[in-house]
């Protein structure tokens, strides 16, 4: 059975998009506002794939400390 169903991908609101980041919805709507996070707005709400998160997280993840 397929789990990366497009709809298991898609997280509507900040706090499905909380819930997966382990933040509150305050520090969402701030990570959206400066444009730090990969997400959408869809019917004026905002929303955010797993799928895009996961490449954003792992982008970071990639980058120096610069320590």
């Amino acid at each position: 059975m397929a789990e990366n169903l497009p709809e298991r991908d898609l997280l509507m609101g900040a706090d499905a998009i909380a819930g997966y980041l382990g933040v509150t919805r305050r520090q969402v709507y701030r990570l959206v506002y400066d444009e730090i996070i990969p997400s959408f707005k869809l019917g004026g709400t905002v929303a955010a794939r797993r799928s895009s998160l996961e490449k954003w997280m792992m982008a970071l993840e990639g980058q120096p400390s610069g320590r």
